[in-house]
Formats: C-alpha cells, sequence, structure tokens
C-alpha cells in the first residue's frame, strides 16, 4: 500500500464532499450536511479561499483527508483549526490517519501558528485515543454553541 499525503485541488472536491457525509453519517448526523458542491469549492477555491485540506491518495483514489481554517484567538493569534479529520473506514487501522495529522502539524510549524485546535465527540473513543497519544489537551470547561442560517434569518426578522 502506498500512500501519497498531497495538498487538495478543486477537482478533489466531489471525492472530498462523498468522504464529508461519510464522516457525518459515522457521527450520527447525516441529515447535518448541507453544502451543496459549488459551495463547497468556492469556499476552498473561489476568490476568497477559507480552507484547505491534504489528502490521503491510494493508486489515485482519495483514502482520507485533513480539512482545516485558520482561527484567530486574541489570546494566542493565528492558530489551525482542524474541521475534519477522516479515513475511510476501510483504510482505518493503516496509519493514514498519523500520516495526515503529522502533515497538518507540520503546515502549523511552516506557517507558525500558534497551536492548532478541534473538536472531538465524548463518545469517539477511536479518535479519543489517537490524539491522546499526541498529548493532546482535552479542555471540558467550554461549551458549543452555535447559530444556525434560520436561526439568523428569524432574528434578523425581529430588528
Amino acid at each position: 500500500m502506498e500512500i501519497e499525503i498531497r495538498r487538495a485541488v478543486i477537482d478533489d472536491c466531489p471525492r472530498l464532499l462523498e468522504l464529508i457525509i461519510e464522516l457525518a453519517i459515522y457521527e450520527k448526523a447525516a441529515d447535518e450536511v448541507s453544502v451543496s458542491l459549488n459551495e463547497f469549492q468556492e469556499a476552498g477555491f473561489g476568490n476568497n479561499p477559507v480552507w484547505k485540506a491534504f489528502v490521503a491518495e491510494e493508486n489515485g483514489i482519495i483514502q482520507g483527508f485533513g480539512l482545516y481554517y485558520i482561527r484567530y484567538s486574541t489570546w494566542k493569534g493565528c492558530r489551525m483549526y482542524l474541521e475534519d479529520l477522516l479515513v475511510t473506514d476501510k483504510m482505518r487501522g493503516n496509519g493514514i490517519g498519523k500520516m495526515i495529522f503529522e502533515r497538518l502539524i507540520q503546515e502549523a510549524v511552516e506557517k507558525e501558528f500558534k497551536g492548532i485546535t478541534w473538536q472531538v465527540l465524548d463518545w469517539n473513543e477511536p479518535a479519543i485515543n489517537f490524539y491522546k497519544k499526541y498529548q493532546t489537551d482535552f479542555d471540558a470547561g467550554w461549551l458549543n454553541v452555535a447559530l444556525s442560517k434560520e436561526q439568523i434569518n428569524n432574528f434578523n426578522k425581529l430588528l
């Protein structure tokens, strides 16, 4: 098995979106994926790209990816925010996640980011155990908070 880790290109977007749906199914949130292929491509490769990714490719097929964007912390400065790290179900256990994650760490060093942050579901023991190998800090003191597009629009109607 020969795996190539490389930067994602626009032609990878259809496959990345397939894998994002696979991740959503794994995380028991399949109905939550609403981004279109056009939106996804524009957000990564349009006039104002907001995300970057590395892909793990075997024999021309993307088997995993790590997608990030830059998050600014008023306390720390620019940090990498790892949005998604996924290896296809059939390819897990072959070191591909390690290869992607370590390429992301290398990217953080190259870009002089002040750190890397991400979220992991509290029930996702395989992922938690994977991240523990890197001596990561788990911060239980924060709650995730969000407004959906619908909630924003509903609030805006009241203004």
